[in-house]
């Protein structure tokens, strides 16, 4: 029976489109256990069956387990992106629990409310309590542990004992704590590591990391390799983080977009967002200075964008999307707008701002 069935999915595969879309995965019994997407459905579905020795342990026992797929097409690489997403969310396949495991989302917190400000990673935020900084959430709990265990090591503030009794704590004496947990100059030093922190993940400015680069090129210079393999290696951590934070920060502004993608010479894909929402999509023809087009786009931007606007702050639940949104927005696949909530009082400025996109169709440099 398992090779009848391999025999049919290499049929369907040999009829799968080379066009950018969402596959489902499913088991003997038809239930769905994994949602992918991808650029090239046709070529990325045959590399489960013909690149199998570059394949992870989860893959094999899926590629085991899988006895049929169904696929749908999308116009664009975005459209799969968020296809899959709300798939995933929606279905919950068993190959697919990274996203869909609430617990793989992770917060920084910075509690000021002890007499040495401990740092945390945890599951969940604290915002309510004003004595707790919190920031995320962000998308892989090993990339914010890595960040901040990589920062401790640096700097070597992995202290052990956060109750500020003056004496130094087993850390010190084996070199991982500078001694803040002794009061005096080191917890001076050790506030200052912590504002300097606040400041990088709060977008205020990046000493921090401009501080740990000039000690990654002087361990270096100096053929400490290890040392510099640590800042290294933390400061890419810390990277991935900042950007994490600056796309919370720019979908919770709620900004009104269009976006335009060419799908090829004579069909262009319009779509509307807000927040981590995509309002509106559709396919057209050909658009150079089409003042039907610019007339048609515009009254559209009237009439989805007059939507209320929500401050509440980015959920887990939402974030998936607004990665995808963002990303998309600052790769080379699409031209974009950024629609002004002043200029939905005037018609005639919206529509000299599509002609721009239009004509154009160059992309803006994102905020």
């Amino acid at each position: 029976m398992r090779w009848i069935s391999l025999q049919l999915i290499n049929d369907k595969i040999k009829n799968l489109p080379s066009t950018p879309g969402v596959y489902l995965m499913k088991d003997s019994q038809g239930a769905i256990i994994y949602v992918g997407k991808s650029k090239n459905l046709k070529s990325r579905v045959q590399s489960y069956f013909y690149q199998s020795k570059a394949h992870s342990r989860k893959v094999e026992k899926l590629v085991k387990t899988l006895k049929d797929f169904d696929y749908i097409e999308t116009d664009t690489e975005f459209e799969a992106f968020m296809l899959e997403c709300h798939l995933i969310k929606e279905l919950k396949p068993y190959f697919n629990k990274l996203m869909k495991n609430p617990r793989s989302y992770a917060y920084i917190v910075i509690r000021r409310d002890e007499a040495i400000p401990r740092i945390e990673v945890c599951h969940n935020m604290s915002r309510k309590n004003k004595d707790h900084l919190c920031f995320g959430p962000y998308t892989s709990k090993s990339t914010a542990e890595k960040a901040i265990a990589g920062l401790k090591d640096c700097y070597k503030i992995n202290c052990n004992s956060f109750k500020g009794k003056n004496s130094p704590c087993l850390n010190y004496t084996i070199g991982l704590c500078i001694g803040m947990c002794q009061g005096g100059d080191a917890l001076i030093n050790y506030h200052s590591i912590i504002n300097k922190l606040i400041a990088l993940l709060n977008g205020s400015n990046s000493f921090l990391l401009e501080e740990m680069k000039e000690r990654m090129v002087t361990a270096a210079e100096s053929y400490d390799f290890e040392t510099a393999a640590t800042y290294r290696n933390s400061i890419n951590y810390m990277n991935t983080l900042i950007h994490k934070e600056r796309i919370i920060d720019f979908t919770e502004e709620n900004h009104n977009i269009v976006m335009l993608e060419r799908i090829d010479g004579d069909r262009n894909k319009l779509f509307y967002v807000k927040r981590n929402e995509v309002l509106f999509s559709e396919t057209y023809g050909n658009t150079k200075e089409n003042s039907e087009f610019v007339t048609l786009i515009s009254a559209n931007i009237m009439k989805y964008f007059h939507s209320p606007i929500t401050d509440e702050e980015l959920t887990p639940n939402e974030i998936d999307e607004a990665q995808i949104i963002y990303n998309y927005m600052k790769s080379n696949n699409c031209s974009y707008i950024i629609i002004q909530d002043s200029w939905l009082e005037s018609e005639s400025l919206i529509k000299k701002e599509v002609r721009k996109l239009v004509s154009k169709r160059k992309k803006s440099c994102m905020p």
